[in-house]
């Protein structure tokens, strides 16, 4: 069963809206899946640069799990970043504390 016009437009809107939390400049790929009429699942890959996100939801409603699935991908991406800030934000803390170190004989 093909996607409507109106379903693959709503996933499209979704997904572009994630490049505002991506330096890198992001390539995606959606995946809408129906089984049986009565759960849908929607899956998204994207790759800004070095980085890959990956996430799928499954519910009764197409549009849900395309909601869903990009809550997760606003997660993941959040988390990513966070983590990187952390590291650089620890080196700096090393830097800092180096040049303060007495010097040794």
């Amino acid at each position: 069963m093909d996607a409507t016009e109106a379903v693959k437009g709503y996933a499209t809107e979704k997904v572009a809206r994630m490049q505002r939390f991506l330096r890198s400049p992001m390539k995606g790929q959606v995946t809408l899946i129906c089984q049986h009429d009565r759960l849908h699942t929607a899956e998204v890959d994207l790759q800004a640069g070095p980085a890959r996100f990956h996430a799928s939801e499954t519910s009764p409603d197409m549009y849900a799990s395309i909601d869903k699935v990009i809550d997760k991908l606003e997660r993941q991406i959040g988390s990513a970043k966070d983590s990187e800030n952390a590291r650089k934000k620890g080196a700096e803390k090393a830097v800092v504390r180096l040049s303060e170190a007495p010097p040794e004989d």
